[in-house]
């Protein structure tokens, strides 16, 4: 649901860069402009934006996604809610979080050593340009999450959802307003450690919290390795069905499958880990079916489980046989 409108949102702090570097420019030959520090903190400040963009973005995905989680709507239950918003989140938080804050001391030892100077054009421009660009993410944030409370949204979602926003939104710019407008930069400030030290205390209680709720890499590898088992026995039940409609019968083995379709080779014959070969069982003269082992239930993950009720493709953990599908008969049947 937050990814939903995540790739818009991401790419209007890189295009806002281009107007601050123009403004940068226009600006260049001012005397304040003339100190060689300057190049220097303004690459520090550039880097902090994307920086603090990519951190409350994947705060606010990591609750989202923790909301979605733990609150449940009916209108979910047939498309499943992914774990891709959380891995994007812990992995943008452990990259970008800390590239934040380095930058935000690296800008303060500046300010405090006099390389920067607090009244410096570069600094006023940059801190409101941050404002402006957390100003218009805030909005694309609050746009898709009304959008979805207006496609249906369960309420309580929609809540908890925009109390977020504010929160992380509210802080944000609280805190670019007051560097901004502070008379003592450079000096050593209360608020501004007390928001250095919340904001860190609420990065690390979202990146501790997203992994209770998200599955672990072990996991993750066992249900795609699984997922391409799958996407093998299917290959082999479309194979089956091409040997049915050129022989009106069904193979005896899967020797004879092979032997009649050219593109089935030991990679798609076979387990993609362990080159186990997948099993073909004829049970009659209109069914058949295939067993392999699986690592996982796949009727545990919402996620990863197959999005038609009825589909035979559901299988447990261990060894298990999966029912093909005829496709001759079922177009009879549907006649």
């Amino acid at each position: 649901m937050f990814s939903l409108g995540l790739n818009m949102i991401i790419i209007l702090p890189f295009l806002a860069l281009l107007v601050a570097l123009f403004a940068m420019m226009a600006r260049e030959e001012q005397k304040n402009m003339d100190n060689k520090h300057n190049a220097k903190y303004a690459f520090y400040y550039l880097l902090s934006l994307v920086a603090l963009v990519f951190t409350a973005l994947s705060v606010g995905m990591i609750i989202f996604s923790i909301i979605d989680k733990t609150i449940a709507d009916a209108l979910m239950n047939y498309r499943g809610i992914g774990d891709g918003s959380l891995k994007f989140g812990i992995s943008a938080l452990l990259i970008a979080a800390p590239i934040y804050y380095v930058t935000a001391i690296m800008i303060g030892k500046g300010l405090k050593s006099g390389e920067l100077d607090k009244e410096s054009p570069l600094r006023r421009w940059l801190t409101y340009f941050i404002l402006l660009i957390s100003s218009l993410i805030i909005l694309g944030v609050f746009i898709v999450v009304m959008n979805n409370f207006l496609s249906g949204e369960l309420t309580t979602r929609f809540i908890l959802k925009a109390f977020v926003v504010f929160v992380i939104s509210g802080v944000a710019f609280t805190y670019y307003l007051y560097e901004a407008k502070r008379a003592t930069a450079g000096q050593s400030d209360q608020v501004i450690k007390i928001f250095g030290w919340a904001s860190l205390a609420v990065v690390v209680v979202a990146f501790v919290s997203a992994w209770f709720f998200v599955e672990s890499p072990q996991t993750a590898r066992a249900r795609r390795l699984d997922q391409t088992l799958i996407n093998n026995i299917n290959l082999i039940e479309n194979a089956v069905n091409t040997y049915y409609t050129r022989h009106e019968a069904l193979p005896e083995d899967i020797v004879a499958i092979q032997a009649d379709d050219i593109y089935l080779d030991d990679r798609t014959l076979n387990d993609p880990e362990t080159n186990e070969p997948i099993v073909y069982n004829r049970r009659g003269d209109r069914s058949f079916e295939l067993c392999a082992t699986f690592r996982l239930d796949s009727r545990d993950s919402v996620e990863n489980s197959y999005y038609y009720p009825g589909d035979s493709k559901q299988h447990g953990a261990g060894y298990q046989c999966v029912s093909g599908s005829l496709y001759a008969e079922i177009d009879k049947i549907g006649r």
